[in-house]
């Protein structure tokens, strides 16, 4: 029986991980994002699909796991200065939004006809929005240390900390007696402030002795059970004094934030996190009882549609009443329109609590995760149809009637080093960057830079380049430098061109286009660096000098080869179409194989 036992777990093991690796990169490549793509894994793999999982409901009480190390890492990036910095949105952003719709919320479900006490829980639950989705989805297109990305994880702590008075408010509402074993109201909250004020006191003098303890031992593994340890043992003295699991470990994330081995808790705990927050997300997915859903499908349609559509308006409101550009508000509405995993929660306690028969509990449940299903769609297409955020130029200079006899475009680490020398020369240097922190942060260190996009004509014109002896594109864009050197070419003949190369089919282009120069500084550097290396391996000065060259000779060789149709003409090196490479002329010095080198991609 054990064999037979251990063969089924096996099967399900394989088929989870198995639907996850194909699923997922096949929705990113659809730009559906990885979220959906689990669900979809998920809904195949489950009891309505595949049936190759029989038990969602166990898998995804051990895939919690994930969204509470997931609640770990965000406290890690969050000291307690910078959590207090945010209090305004937390507890102003935050209960203004759960307020404003749980509010309409309730009065849609009461519009809908529901009994005033099941349209509350319902539509309370469907307010908590799903910390999993949506900082998934802000970590993919790499928005959570923007100032919407700490607003999202405010207004998501402040809906962890609400499903603690709301369990409240379900039990105080159930209609049967109250369990005569409860503990009073009283003694709950005294055992929740104690919970809180244990794990502070931990992390404040227990876990950075433990920590250093640990290092001085020289046992990796244990470090890692050590995190793993302080995560999970956070999470369950917050459950055991009846509070949320992932606002303790949450609470312990923020406590070693200012620890000297934070960053390595963050490597330690990442790989589990991620695993178990794609295994939450499709075990959501098999969750969904697609029969229920036949049967109630108009039902759970509407549900659905309403609740997103009224939830959206609220968040939209509460965003532009907090000073929200219409953009960012629209972005924030279709990322938090839908409900969470701690919906379940509630349900769950309002279904033993009678307030919530069977058949509405999953009505409830199949519109929340039907709601989360769509979120990643919904917001993938806003972002397409919504036009591109204005730069804010608050505070800088927009290029206009600059006379430098040199104009440099973009100013990055490659055109902040360039530069150096054209100034000690004393030449006169307009340059025009179209990121405005980079212009803020260059004005630190007494470098003039201008707001200006230099793939614009009117804007080339504005910063002096039908002035300008020489033109310098230093952006670390291929296709928009390629597109400012047509355009350089064509408009300003008499200006030298020189152009920062990607790499050598971005050089190609470059050349194609007439620039005067380019240099792929990847190469360059290699260059510099390899020589360097064979010096300090004992090779003699000369030889290293000579190997160095030969290779740069093969490089400008292959690159003359190409431009006038040669035998690389037409061949990608980029993307792997390799030919063989041409061999030496010069002799080779015993044990010199340079024949056989690859040709470079660089």
């Amino acid at each position: 029986m054990a064999v037979e036992s251990t063969g089924i777990d096996l099967i399900e093991a394989v088929a989870l991980l198995g639907a996850g690796v194909v699923a997922v990169p096949i929705f990113r490549k659809l730009g559906l994002g990885s979220v959906l793509g689990y669900f979809a894994a998920g809904l195949a793999i489950g009891p309505f699909g595949l049936a190759l999982v029989a038990d969602p409901e166990t898998i995804l009480h051990v895939a919690e796991l994930g969204v509470i190390m997931l609640l770990f890492i965000i406290g890690l990036e969050m000291q307690p200065s910078r959590l207090w910095n945010l209090r305004r949105e937390i507890f102003g952003l935050g209960v203004a939004q759960v307020t404003l719709c749980g509010l309409l919320l309730t009065g849609a479900g009461i519009l809908a006809g529901l009994d005033p006490v099941v349209a509350f829980v319902g539509g309370m639950g469907f307010v908590l929005s799903s910390t999993a989705v949506v900082m998934q989805m802000l970590d993919e297109a790499g928005e959570t240390s923007t100032p919407q990305g700490q607003n999202a994880v405010s207004i998501l702590l402040l809906e962890d900390l609400a499903i603690v008075p709301l369990l409240a408010v379900v039990a105080f509402l159930a209609p049967g007696a109250a369990d005569p074993d409860a503990p009073p109201r009283w003694l709950a909250i005294l055992i929740g402030l104690a919970a809180i004020a244990a794990l502070v006191a931990a992390g404040r003098w227990l876990l950075n002795p433990l920590f250093r303890f640990l290092a001085a031992a020289r046992a990796r593994e244990v470090m890692t059970a050590a995190a793993l340890l302080i995560v999970l043992g956070a999470a369950l003295l917050m459950q055991l004094g009846g509070l949320s699991m992932a606002m303790g470990a949450f609470l312990a994330g923020v406590l070693l934030s200012e620890s000297t081995f934070r960053h390595q808790l963050e490597a330690d705990i990442e790989p589990f996190r991620g695993i178990l927050l794609g295994l939450f997300f499709i075990a959501v997915g098999m969750s969904l009882d697609l029969p229920a859903l036949a049967r109630d499908w108009p039902v759970v349609a509407a549900a659905v549609t309403g609740y997103t559509l009224v939830k959206a308006i609220g968040i939209f409101g509460v965003a532009r009443a907090f000073g929200t550009d219409t953009r960012a508000a629209i972005e924030r509405a279709t990322l938090f329109a839908q409900g969470g995993e701690f919906a379940f929660v509630l349900y769950a306690a309002a279904a033993s609590g009678g307030i919530l028969d069977a058949r509405t509990s999953t009505v409830f449940s199949a519109t929340v995760i039907l709601s989360m299903a769509i979120t990643p769609v919904i917001a993938t297409l806003a972002r397409r149809w919504l036009p591109p955020p204005a730069a804010s130029t608050e505070g800088v200079d927009t290029a206009a009637d600059l006379q430098g006899e040199v104009l440099v475009i973009g100013f990055g680490r490659f055109a902040q080093v360039a530069s150096q020398a054209l100034l000690a020369r004393g030449m006169g240097v307009s340059i025009i960057e179209n990121d405005v922190e980079m212009i803020v942060a260059a004005s630190s260190f007494g470098f003039k830079v201008y707001y200006g996009d230099g793939t614009r004509l009117d804007i080339l014109h504005a910063s002096g380049a039908d002035r300008a002896k020489a033109i310098l594109v230093c952006i670390d864009d291929p296709a928009a430098a390629t597109r400012i050197a047509h355009l350089v070419r064509q408009e300003f003949p008499l200006a030298k061109l020189f152009v920062r190369a990607f790499d050598r089919g971005h050089a190609l282009d470059l050349i194609a286009a007439g620039v005067d120069y380019q240099i792929r500084e990847t190469f360059e550097s290699a260059m510099t660096f390899s020589g360097t290396v064979l010096r300090r391996l004992g090779v003699p000065e000369e030889e290293a000098a000579d190997l160095v060259q030969d290779v740069r000779r093969r490089d400008t060789e292959r690159l003359e080869l190409q431009i006038t149709g040669g035998l690389y003409a037409g061949v990608d090196l980029i993307r792997g179409n390799r030919p063989v490479p041409e061999p030496l002329t010069t002799p080779k010095r015993p044990g010199q194989v340079i024949g056989d080198l690859p040709a470079l991609a660089e």
